[in-house]
């Protein structure tokens, strides 16, 4: 049924249109977008367009989902696929958006077979074949993270299984290489944070693999060149995977 989908993108992105001035507002807000090409920015216009057209956004705790929002979110959530495509967000339909951080309950059983349970409060969470859910005031105003780009980071790892850092890689990349450069990069990050040393990169990417491949790819898009400066293998595996090297556009 692909030639369905694609006639169905095609009719909307001939019957529908971005305002200007709210496009123009959004590239405002998110100034890491400015780098983007003529090209790509028109790419990433269309990709935006076609996520509010193909996910179902929904609202919690009150809050207005107006289109300010909903743009905002799309826009960001499309330059991970702007060379890839959106085919790779296919596999789930809803983004939820709360007013603020929300609150979830986590259960976990220990060793001694004894459950733990206790709640955390988050700004984004995903999980497989569910929805996207952001904290809209994280969005807005977190400057030192990007929930968006991070939660749909997520989602592409997730889609060979588990989040587990190792997203599926084209045909052609080397998984051996990837595993390489991650190993050697993920530890000694893990190793720098428990020494307490000031990091770069949110500590919280010491968490996991799939949170420090989420942390690298929100440094990828929104600061790709000290990314590159610091990670330099790391980044070289990202540019493969994403297909684009955001680096570049500012050395351009």
């Amino acid at each position: 049924m692909g030639w369905l989908r694609d006639w169905k993108r095609r009719r909307v992105l001939a019957k529908h249109r971005i305002d200007d001035a709210l496009w123009a507002r959004i590239l405002r807000m998110h100034p890491f977008l400015a780098a983007l090409s003529p090209d790509e920015m028109q790419r990433l216009r269309s990709l935006a367009l076609l996520i509010l057209a193909e996910k179902e956004f929904s609202a919690e705790r009150g809050l207005v989902l107006t289109d300010r929002i909903r743009l905002s979110i799309a826009a960001q959530a499309a330059l991970p696929v702007l060379a890839i495509g959106i085919d790779w967000y296919s596999e789930w339909k809803g983004i939820i958006v709360y007013p603020g951080d929300f609150r979830v309950k986590r259960e976990e059983v220990g060793e001694d077979g004894v459950v733990h349970e206790w709640e955390d409060d988050l700004a984004g969470e995903s999980w497989p074949g569910g929805p996207v859910v952001l904290s809209w005031d994280a969005v807005e105003n977190e400057p030192d993270v990007n929930v968006v780009i991070h939660e749909f980071a997520h989602k592409l790892d997730m889609l060979n299984g588990d989040a587990d850092g190792v997203p599926p890689l084209h045909e052609g990349m080397d998984r051996r290489a990837w595993m390489a450069a991650w190993k050697e990069a993920w530890e000694g990050f893990c190793d720098a944070v428990d020494r307490g040393q000031q990091t770069w990169l949110d500590p919280y990417a010491a968490e996991h693999e799939a949170e420090f491949f989420a942390v690298m790819s929100e440094a990828f898009c929104v600061e790709p060149f000290e990314a590159r400066r610091r990670y330099p293998e790391v980044y070289a595996q990202l540019a493969r995977f994403y297909r684009q090297d955001p680096a570049a556009r500012i050395d351009r």
